[in-house]
């Protein structure tokens, strides 16, 4: 799952068939904004020649074949994707356009939150000095009543490494448990699996 947080896809005419969780993460990830410095690969379908990897310039545009600067920062893919179709439709009958994310290391990104899965509302927040889990779970409304809480997982970055760190939710907001409260770091994941019934 975490890979998939990294992997921002979207396609103009296909929707991913996937799991719940993966389900909750792919929306949360259909909408990040893109922004000034991140890599896009932006692939057209049967025509390679106007396919292309590009970062978003400083001033938020990237230059495509045929059709010139278009906005990029500060739209998600799925939309940027659908504004490439539009301009490119005057060139290219019927074109079919994917842009991916490919690093997404525009400071908005880097300095982000995250809490997937068996929450009331999957959310991606801008990341605050002093956060806790728990901080992320309220504001995510909870734990829904389908939650495995006590299976939820932490997923931190450590110098290139993906780290796993078990958190005890069930526990640390019924009990007052504090163990398993960590603080969090920029560009932290926290999942929440359902039960298994």
């Amino acid at each position: 799952m975490l890979a998939a947080a990294f992997l921002l896809v979207a396609c103009s005419s296909n929707k991913p068939q996937s799991g719940p969780e993966f389900d909750n993460a792919a929306s949360l990830l259909a909408e990040y904004r893109i922004g000034v410095g991140d890599s896009l690969q932006v692939s057209v379908w049967r025509n390679p020649e106007l396919s292309l990897s590009v970062p978003v310039r400083p001033d938020g545009k990237i230059s495509m074949p045929l059709i010139g600067d278009i906005m990029a920062a500060g739209t998600t893919a799925p939309g940027l994707s659908d504004v490439i179709v539009k301009s490119l439709s005057s060139y290219v009958k019927n074109p079919q356009v994917t842009v991916i994310v490919t690093n997404p290391s525009s400071s908005d990104f880097q300095r982000r939150v995250r809490i997937t899965g068996a929450v009331e509302s999957p959310q991606s927040i801008a990341y605050r000095e002093g956060m806790t889990v728990l901080d992320l779970v309220l504001i995510a409304g909870g734990p829904s009543e389908f939650a495995s809480a006590n299976r939820a997982k932490l997923y931190r970055n450590v110098n290139g490494q993906v780290k796993v760190y078990k958190i005890k939710l069930d526990d640390l907001i019924n009990d007052g448990d504090l163990t398993t409260n960590y603080s969090l770091q920029p560009s932290d994941i926290v999942s929440v699996p359902e039960r298994v019934f």
